[in-house]
């Protein structure tokens, strides 16, 4: 069977230190250390959004040394002791996820899961992936079933089909979401044959990952057009990164941007303590700052969810800035302008 646009063009990906150093001027003796130990990926496309070295898509999708620094956690999530069966990640009670995946088509540097993720064969067997599947049938309390990986429009139509049918036949199973990043790094996977079977099992909610707003492009426009024309309901998490978006006039733009596609802002992450990722913390309160700023300038659709996923598998919690103090009786509330409004309250009881 012939290869789709899409294939071959991730065919012909960067996967090597060498091979960006025809474009580029840098010195590759460090980062190949640091390829050896995190495999690089770069589609073509997404290669093709750089302007220079060190900018905000540069330093999302290249090596970097800082990334040998032994601090953190490999598995800062405690997925691995979340997980009954190879493919699946329970740590809530309602909702799993369910790994089919194990490539992407362009490694984020930030990964949660880069312990694993392009490094060994994370492949699952379709015994295994079936064995996931009947542990979520054999589960009642799971409603929603999130696709996951690497990233699962990797997969061929045909493979990503029947997975999805047979989850969707699961009786309490009430919406499947999938979390990708092509629409990003690689939007000619998202073609019209793709759309028409992703249709077939609503409601789908697919959850992508645009960190910056040069990632906006008409290619990626037109992408989550054929989505939301198919009726996929489109939300976006946005990962808060030093150097790279971290700034509120960045993300202001970002998420404006992305209502116009149609994508709703869902949650903006606070960095996980992963290995090999410190340097694109960002303190909390540069978070919350962010998060403030949104308020009153930007409408409130694009206002997320500003969250840290706890160490240990405990979850996620939302952050918020604090905008109300008491004074006796009454409530002092800042307003967007940042000025003080007194607030009669009541008391209870």
């Amino acid at each position: 069977m012939a290869q789709e646009e899409w294939q071959q063009s991730l065919k012909q990906s960067v996967t090597s230190v060498k091979q960006l150093a025809d474009d580029f001027d840098f010195d590759q003796r460090q980062l190949e250390a640091v390829a050896a130990r995190y495999p690089m990926r770069i589609s073509p496309y997404y290669l093709g959004l750089i302007e220079q070295v060190g900018d905000p898509i540069w330093k999302q999708c290249v090596p970097d040394v800082r990334e040998l620094d032994p601090s953190g956690m490999t598995d800062p999530l405690a997925e691995e002791d979340f997980s009954p069966t190879p493919a699946v990640i329970h740590r809530y009670p309602d909702r799993v996820i369910f790994l089919v995946s194990g490539s992407c088509a362009s490694y984020c540097r930030f990964c949660t899961r880069k312990r694993k993720v392009g490094c060994t064969d994370m492949s699952l067997s379709f015994r295994e992936l079936r064995a996931g599947i009947d542990y979520i049938a054999a589960n009642a309390q799971i409603h929603d079933v999130i696709f996951s990986g690497g990233d699962p429009l990797l997969l061929p139509d045909s493979v990503l089909q029947d997975l999805l049918a047979r989850i969707y036949a699961i009786p309490h199973v009430e919406i499947i979401r999938i979390g990708t990043r092509v629409p990003v790094t690689l939007p000619e996977r998202i073609t019209e044959r793709l759309c028409a079977m992703l249709k077939k099992f609503p409601p789908l909610y697919i959850n992508t990952h645009f960190n910056h707003p040069r990632e906006l492009t008409s290619q990626a426009t037109e992408a989550c057009a054929r989505l939301a024309d198919a009726g996929i309901v489109l939300g976006n998490q946005t990962v808060l990164l030093r150097d790279v978006n971290d700034q509120p006039e960045i993300i202001s733009e970002l998420f404006r941007g992305l209502l116009k596609m149609r994508v709703r802002p869902y949650y903006l992450h606070h960095m996980d303590l992963t290995r090999g990722t410190g340097h694109f913390r960002t303190s909390v309160k540069t978070g919350l700052q962010i998060m403030y700023s949104l308020r009153g300038p930007v409408s409130g659709l694009a206002s997320p969810h500003y969250v840290i996923d706890l160490p240990n598998g405990k979850g996620k919690v939302p952050l918020i800035p604090q905008y109300v103090k008491r004074k006796g009786n009454d409530l002092m509330i800042y307003a967007a302008d940042g000025s003080v409004v007194e607030y009669s309250d009541i008391v209870d009881g």
